[in-house]
């Protein structure tokens, strides 16, 4: 495409330009801004967050990665408690991975009840044969879902030891999780009942305010990686 900047004053722009040059070139901003967000992560260390019953040893930093143990079984949270907020992070999954982000979690060893989990999970892993029992998911339990509530929309994720850009919004009861670039997700909480049959146990899907959780379910050689972890706060 041939793309022409009128210039001004003593500014320039020569040749031929792809679309993103162009826009660059005249100013335009990218489309996704990042404007406001804050790391919750310093890809150096865990300082900021806090492990169930004081242990972190579930999870490490490598390489600008905070990465979860495949044996993981304590969680792990943030210091601070957030209310309303956009978090956006990059996550890798090996073949098994098993674990959940949590939103206005307390700190507990029950947190998707306590507080919500989304799921994070190898959808392809499944079905599959532990122990001479074979395990296939519920609609509630892929990838993306609220746990135990609402079914995500599959077919998103990237293959096994690839990236995937993952954004949850939680804005008053506004529920919204987009996986490259794809709405999974989107909920009134006042509008959702569990299906799991703990109705009366998901007392997290009331909560207003709480902390950001990584969830340990751990399965033996596959871990779950994190980084560029970033949430900007909501009025």
């Amino acid at each position: 495409m041939r793309t022409t900047c009128l210039v001004f004053a003593t500014l320039t722009c020569l040749g031929l330009a792809t679309a993103s040059a162009a826009g660059q070139c005249c100013g335009a901003k990218a489309p996704a801004s990042e404007e406001g967000f804050v790391p919750i992560f310093n890809g150096k260390n865990l300082d900021g967050w806090v492990g169930l019953n004081g242990n972190k040893n579930d999870h490490y930093v490598k390489d600008g990665m905070l990465v979860v143990k495949d044996t993981a079984r304590d969680h792990l949270f943030t210091e601070k408690e957030y209310a309303n907020f956009i978090f956006r992070f990059e996550i890798k999954l090996d073949t098994g991975s098993n674990n959940g982000i949590g939103i206005r979690d307390t700190i507990t060893k029950i947190p998707h009840l306590e507080g919500n989990e989304l799921q994070v999970l190898d959808d392809t892993y499944y079905p599959c044969v532990k122990h001479g029992q074979k395990h296939e998911l519920k609609e509630y339990q892929y990838h993306g879902s609220l746990y135990g509530v609402v079914p995500a929309k599959r077919g998103h994720l990237k293959p096994v030891g690839e990236w995937n850009e993952e954004e949850i919004l939680c804005d008053g009861r506004h529920l919204k999780v987009t996986l490259n670039g794809a709405v999974i997700l989107d909920v009134d909480l006042d509008k959702v009942k569990p299906i799991d049959g703990h109705d009366k146990e998901h007392a997290g899907l009331k909560y207003t305010k709480g902390h950001i959780g990584l969830h340990a379910h751990g399965n033996h050689g596959a871990e779950v990686f994190f980084r560029n972890m970033r949430v900007k706060e909501l009025k």
